[in-house]
């Protein structure tokens, strides 16, 4: 299993069922070779920097019924709520003085939100902070409302692919929603001249080693600038309600695996790795992730935007625990840097 990963190391990708006994094959031993491998690259292209970006959780609306997530539609245990353009921007004012130089505006579908409410918040947020960039996660949407959120100002996007199967997709997500239509948006981001983010869940239900090697072939194949990976938690108001959690284990492989085909990519440490493990986020950087997203949403919503059950949601992020995660990731011998942290093609 070693020669696979120096081949991956090497050529960037590998065949769909090296893919699979690579990953069907994981255990401590072949993690460590990887974790090495990938944190050389990352050393390589980035050195010991920590990229920061500011979460602002815009809305927990949304139209959609997707199975794993709490904010869906369907449930009615949830105390719904929408920032206003003022809020965001004191979310942003908090961030900047901190150091922060990226913020992502991230929200559920809600068609309260509509292109004109979100340029004219975008183009707030840019004539405010015009050395900052911005990166929008608010869902699938036409051509045209991605032009014109370009065209206000907007940065970069962060659309999870989700799954690159279309099986497992459609197990995933209800009938009104396209696997298709999933992956046209990507597209259309990439051709407008957005900085583009995909990503998966690991540990989704369904999910076999198959699932796992089509996302890399798809990563491989599209050329994110950004790959948000994090592991499935359920949430108790979902039919995914008690399917079990995806590993640590797995998650950093694949943060690891992305990390080689990928060199360049910028790979977040997500929340949710933080959440099922104390020490999830400096683990994501040990494996090769160079992002932290701290959450500088009000404190009184946080705990409202639930995707899964558990999140971190308190004072530990944003203002009240940015020095901490500072420590923290100081520790492991890296560094927090203010910066947009744009990402830089090479080679």
């Amino acid at each position: 299993m070693k020669t696979l990963i120096d081949k991956l190391e090497r050529e960037h990708i590998l065949s769909k069922q090296e893919l699979v006994a690579l990953i069907s094959n994981r255990n401590p031993e072949l993690d460590q070779y990887l974790f090495a491998k990938a944190v050389a690259v990352r050393r390589k292209n980035f050195g010991n920097d920590i990229y920061i970006r500011g979460l602002i959780e815009l809305t927990n609306f949304c139209k959609n019924d997707c199975f794993y997530c709490g904010i869906r539609k369907s449930n009615r245990n949830i105390e719904r709520y929408r920032l206003t353009d003022e809020q965001v921007l004191a979310c942003c004012q908090t961030g900047y003085e901190l150091g922060f130089r990226t913020f992502v505006l991230q929200g559920g579908e809600d068609p309260y939100f509509t292109d004109d409410r979100i340029c004219t918040m975008i183009g707030a947020i840019k004539s405010s902070y015009p050395d900052c960039a911005l990166t929008l996660s608010l869902g699938e949407k036409s051509h045209a409302s991605y032009q014109a959120y370009y065209q206000a100002g907007a940065d970069r996007y962060l659309l999870r692919h989700e799954t690159a199967d279309e099986t497992h997709y459609n197990k995933l997500h209800p009938g009104s929603m396209s696997f298709a239509n999933r992956r046209q948006c990507l597209y259309d981001l990439k051709e407008i001249g957005f900085q583009v983010g995909c990503g998966i869940m690991v540990g989704s239900p369904y999910q076999a080693a198959e699932c796992l090697a089509e996302d890399i072939l798809f990563m491989h194949e599209f050329d994110p600038e950004m790959v948000g990976i994090g592991p499935f938690i359920p949430h108790h108001d979902t039919p995914f309600a008690e399917e079990p959690a995806g590993s640590l284990e797995m998650t950093m492989f694949m943060l690891g695996l992305v990390r080689l085909v990928l060199p360049n990519a910028l790979l977040p440490s997500t929340t949710a790795l933080g959440t099922i493990h104390p020490q999830g986020r400096e683990l994501g950087i040990m494996a090769g992730a160079n992002v932290v997203m701290p959450n500088l949403s009000p404190l009184e919503v946080r705990r409202k935007y639930l995707l899964y059950d558990n999140k971190i949601c308190t004072e530990d992020e944003a203002v009240e625990g940015f020095h901490e995660l500072q420590r923290k990731i100081d520790k492991i011998g890296y560094r927090i840097v203010v910066d947009r942290g744009d990402y830089k093609k090479t080679g």
